[in-house]
């Protein structure tokens, strides 16, 4: 199978990222056909379990979408759990320093370039061929998050580590460091000044900075600013924003009979 995320980066385009936090198959189906590239189920801070993670991954097979994960820590079992179900990317948070993030890459990757252990068996089951374990560690995209300001202290060495894919911003944690109001889209010189550090460095190294936003709007925003992967707020926070806007156009239209 075929990492659409590593494909589109390739051609220079930018990857624009659904995020589930839902645990249903039926909404990471409809998620899925909704034209994103790839879909990420968020086992740290959703209502996902192990369990809904599979089935959304099976939901969303029909579709031309590369499935990810946001696990809940850097920590070996989950990471090589989630790989195991069939994750082809894994975005991990509060990576802080260099040797985190050397054991973050340690924990997706096989030996020799790491310890995962062998046992993936959703691809077994669906029917990859028996080489995924010889192309497993250059598909798997290892993206640990930058959110706190001792991240950023760090940013360099943390992005020098070899395997690393991209890093991934979750602004509201990050401004929550620096004693700001936790909240996605960030207009503060301060974090904007990161923003264009951590795409310049990126660049340097030819690998790709994500982030997570509120909406379209931001999402265009990072996207002219550099950024290579953003994210559309989630599924919850969509149906959420949609049903608001009608709710609100259906009582300001109608008159006051509704």
């Amino acid at each position: 199978m075929a990492n659409k995320v590593k494909e589109i980066w390739a051609s220079g385009k930018v990857v624009v990222n659904a995020w589930l936090a839902i645990p249903s198959g039926f909404s990471a189906e409809v998620m899925a056909g909704c034209g994103f590239d790839s879909v990420t189920v968020d086992i740290q801070h959703g209502v996902q379990d192990y369990m809904s993670m599979v089935q959304c991954f099976q939901a969303m097979g029909a579709h031309p979408v590369t499935p990810m994960v946001r696990v809940p820590w850097n920590e070996p079992g989950i990471i090589g759990k989630v790989l195991d179900g069939g994750a082809m990317g894994v975005i991990c948070p509060m990576v802080n320093t260099k040797r985190e993030a050397e054991d973050f890459v340690q924990f997706c990757k096989y030996p020799p370039r790491g310890t995962r252990s062998n046992g993936p068996i959703r691809m077994v089951t669906y029917g990859v061929p028996s080489s995924y374990q010889k192309t497993a560690n250059d598909d798997t995209l290892c993206i640990p998050m930058l959110e706190t300001r001792t991240a950023v202290e760090n940013m360099e060495a943390i992005l020098d580590v070899e395997g690393i894919s991209g890093v991934y911003v979750g602004p509201s944690d990050l401004g929550f460091s620096y004693g700001l109001v936790p909240k996605l889209d960030r207009e503060e010189p301060e974090i904007l000044k990161i923003y264009e550090k951590l795409i310049k460095e990126c660049e340097k190294r030819k690998i790709y900075p994500g982030i997570h936003c509120s909406g379209w709007e931001g999402a265009v925003r990072n996207i002219n600013m550099g950024f290579k992967l953003v994210t559309l707020l989630n599924d919850s926070g969509l149906l959420a924003m949609s049903a608001r806007h009608h709710i609100g156009e259906v009582r300001k239209n109608s008159k006051g009979k509704a």
